[in-house]
């Protein structure tokens, strides 16, 4: 279809929106005038147009996005006389092409975002003029009926009457009147009829009306027939096809009435029919349209849905049948789309489409597109194939896009990941499979790309559970779920309490207690590490305060220990929220050491350590946790404003084996030494033994925590140490 050309950006853009509304009513009017059976002008007939336009524009900026007024739209087309199927086709067509030129001009919406809405709008439009066309099929074919009624009367009447009454009616008719004797007989035929079949009229008085048979008839059809001419039925009325002469075929709305003579008696039927093939052409169009992919011509996320429920339904293809479904997502395709552009990356799905398609082209297979650069391939058939078709197919999909793709001169590289669900039907839902295939999908993605992976039902739970506690995320913290335990820190040479570390946990309500390697990286994630961060510094240096207050001088924790994570370390607010949680709870910063993971420190620019100097200089200690597991060395700690080295556990796991091995004890002794040389204290993690504790002592180490002295309770329990080996 053609439509006008495109104006230019620039004037589209000096104009303000009514102006580029009324620009977009002129080029729609264009389009479809001329194949628009109407008495009014183009003027008028834009004036038609102008509301629906509204409704268009109102729809692709509106929000919440809604595609109703979409359907609208559509449906107002029908109501303007626009029925033609070209009338469709050229206003989608100019919907395309301009509806977000000159209505997108909302900022907060980018165009991507934009081309999908148009794309949906288009869609919801034609599905509201085929509904309302529909609806116009239902009002004209109740008119036919009244029409038959008085045909029906009418022809009883001449029959019993004057024929020339008759005729009148018969003649004049503009839907398809036929008479037949209860044996099938034709007797008479009108002109409308003839010229329905084909224009001769010996080849319909010819026929007998059993002979009209067409594959598509159901079962129903032949046996209302056999209940009208039995006389055990007055009419019925069916969609029914007929071949013409030609090898053609005649849709039409047949309505057949059963005429009595003057007693009673069955004597004649009386056929109505109106033609409907261009109406029933248009409705295979608009499903076509609706259930396929308008970029790739594969089936879309609707006709996929439909032919996967049937696949998974009990006994869809025999009692043992079995399923295999491929969710494929391109590797780095965003990356093509942000640096050659949509139309290049547009070309290449359609390249990938008909590669994928070449993939599945065996008995039970199919190929679908759900949306952006995202595919499916089912594969249906017995138990006999099971996994092996599955990963076949999934092998035959990456051997298809491993050949680069090639667009405007360029060498495009296609990758892809993939994850396969495989299994019996009648077991899980079409959306349980979906989202297993994708749950899937992404862990091939994670492990590297251009793989697939096989879907394992345990790893679904994990991502599953995952998902869930990252959805629960936001609302715990104001459910106050979030709680701390305390571990103690141990003087190593007279083994009294140097202070603690604060541990935050989580009290799901489904799933318990919840450590924070559970749903710390879900919250890095999501960004909630810095409220829940924040939470977790004023309880801390609160609970640090109230040991302060309520035991004075009898060796309370002097220091609390609180973990920043790499997002806290970015926040522009870190030093004036620290701050002022000290202010507020009256807190000397002497008595506040921040732990900061060596990885989050690794490489760190000026910029990053900044705030950790402005805190360092305040008083608050800084310390490198996990040393050791990271690959920054000693030398680097003469830059970093670091002043507790915190020992990974993996450096004194070895300690409990009897006897240790040297190695070990020279590694920490050394570790030890240099930190000392720099004045950094040292602390070690995860002593468990009594043997530990001592050896770790002879070496230097200056504080410690464990199991050994305590695990993380409650702040009430911070002093009792039950020196008790944990292994």
């Amino acid at each position: 279809m053609k439509v006008p050309s495109q104006p230019s950006g620039n004037t589209a853009e000096a104009d303000g929106p009514e102006d580029r509304l009324r620009r977009f009513v002129t080029i729609w009017g264009r389009a479809i005038f001329p194949v628009t059976a109407t008495s009014l002008t183009r003027t008028e007939f834009e004036g038609h147009l102008l509301p629906l336009a509204r409704l268009l524009c109102g729809a692709l900026l509106a929000r919440p996005f809604d595609t109703a007024p979409a359907q609208r739209a559509g449906a107002g087309l029908v109501d303007a006389h626009c029925t033609d199927p070209d009338a469709l086709g050229r206003s989608l067509g100019v919907v395309d092409s301009y509806l977000v030129l000159y209505c997108g001009t909302d900022p907060e919406l980018t165009a991507e975002e934009l081309r999908a809405r148009c794309a949906r709008l288009q869609h919801a439009m034609a599905t509201g003029y085929a509904q309302a066309l529909r609806e116009r099929t239902r009002a004209e074919q109740e008119a036919i009926a009244r029409s038959a009624l008085s045909a029906r009367s009418a022809a009883e009447i001449a029959l019993h009457a004057t024929e020339s009454r008759f005729r009148a009616v018969f003649d004049g008719a503009a839907i398809g009147i036929g008479i037949a004797d209860l044996d099938g007989r034709i007797v008479e035929v009108n002109d409308t009829m003839t010229r329905m079949f084909g224009g001769v009229e010996a080849q319909v008085r010819s026929r007998n009306v059993s002979e009209w048979v067409h594959p598509e008839d159901g079962p129903h059809v032949w046996r209302l027939y056999e209940e009208l001419v039995r006389g055990e039925r007055e009419q019925y009325r069916v969609e029914k096809p007929y071949y013409r002469s030609d090898g053609t075929v005649l849709w039409t709305n047949l309505t057949v009435s059963l005429l009595r003579d003057a007693q009673g008696l069955p004597q004649y039927q009386l056929a109505l029919m109106e033609d409907i093939t261009e109406r029933r052409l248009l409705h295979l169009r608009l499903r076509y349209e609706a259930t396929h992919d308008a970029l790739t011509g594969l089936p879309n996320r609707t006709l996929f849905f439909e032919r996967l429920e049937k696949a998974l339904a009990p006994g869809a293809t025999g009692e043992e049948s079995r399923f295999g479904l491929c969710y494929l997502d391109l590797d780095g395709f965003k990356a093509i789309n942000d640096s050659l552009g949509h139309s290049v990356g547009d070309r290449l799905l359609v390249e990938v489409a008909d590669r994928l398609q070449a993939c599945a082209t065996g008995p039970g297979e199919m190929v679908a597109r759900l949306g952006g650069d995202e595919f499916v391939a089912l594969t249906t058939g017995p138990a006999a194939g099971g996994e092996r078709d599955a990963t076949a197919l999934a092998d035959r999909i990456l051997a298809a896009l491993a050949t680069p793709v090639g667009v405007d001169g360029r060498e495009l590289t296609v990758r892809g990941s993939l994850g396969v669900v495989e299994g019996p039907a009648g077991e899980r839902t079409a959306a349980e499979v979906l989202r297993s295939a994708d749950i899937t999908m992404y862990r091939a993605k994670s492990a590297g790309g251009n793989r697939f992976e096989l879907a394992d039902p345990e790893a679904d739970a994990r991502a599953i559970t995952r998902h869930g506690l990252t959805t629960a995320l936001p609302t715990a913290l104001e459910r106050g779920e979030f709680f701390i335990e305390y571990q103690p820190l141990v003087h190593l040479d007279d083994g009294r309490v140097h202070g603690a570390e604060a541990l935050v946990r989580w009290s799901h309500p489904q799933h318990g207690v919840l450590g924070p390697d559970r749903f710390i990286p879900l919250a890095e994630d999501t960004g909630l590490i810095v409220p829940l961060g924040r939470w977790v510094l004023q309880e801390a240096v609160r609970q640090a305060r109230s040991w302060q207050l309520d035991n004075p001088g009898t060796g309370a924790p002097l220091r609390i220990n609180v973990n920043l994570s790499p997002t806290q370390l970015h926040h522009p607010r870190l030093v004036a929220d620290t701050v002022d949680v000290l202010e507020r709870a009256g807190l000397a910063p002497g008595a506040l050491c921040l732990e900061v993971t060596e990885s989050a420190l690794i490489g760190a620019d000026e910029d990053l350590l900044k705030p950790l100097r402005q805190l360092a200089e305040m008083g608050v200690d800084i310390a490198l946790d996990d040393f050791g597991t990271g690959y920054s060395n000693l030398a680097n700690l003469r830059r970093l404003p670091v002043s507790v080295l915190k020992l990974d556990r993996s450096f004194t796991r070895g300690m409990q084996q009897h006897p240790v091995d040297p190695v070990d004890l020279k590694i920490v002794e050394g570790i030890v030494s240099l930190a000392h040389s720099l004045e950094l204290a040292v602390t070690v993690e995860g002593v468990e033994t009594a043997a530990q504790a001592e050896r770790l002592r002879e070496l230097g180490c200056d504080t410690a925590q464990g199991w050994y002295y305590a695990r993380p309770g409650a702040p009430d329990r911070i002093h009792s140490l039950v020196l008790a080996d944990a292994v």
